[in-house]
């Protein structure tokens, strides 16, 4: 059969959460087909269909806010995660 997911994460390296990414991958059967990158700021295909799909995203101004905003709530979390992280050391 065929397997769909889509993997988001958050990805930081310091203290300083000016350089965080978020990352949405939509992947059928094993291949990312779709990727939005903030740091590149739109969905990006990788198959025909992907670039199909991209292409239709990029210009929902809707659906783009609110990728970009996903960003500001990876920030919130990570402070969190960072807060606790450093008062158990």
């Amino acid at each position: 059969g065929y397997f769909y997911s889509r993997w988001r994460k958050c990805i930081w390296s310091s203290h300083d959460l000016s350089d965080i990414v978020f990352i949405d991958n939509y992947i059928f059967s094993k291949d990312v087909y779709i990727q939005f990158n903030s740091t590149v700021g739109k969905y990006v295909g990788y198959t025909e269909h992907g670039v199909y799909n991209a292409e239709l995203w990029n210009n929902d101004t809707g659906q783009l806010q609110s990728e970009r905003a996903e960003v500001d709530i990876c920030k919130q979390n990570a402070d969190v995660y960072q807060q606790t992280i450093t008062d158990k050391s």
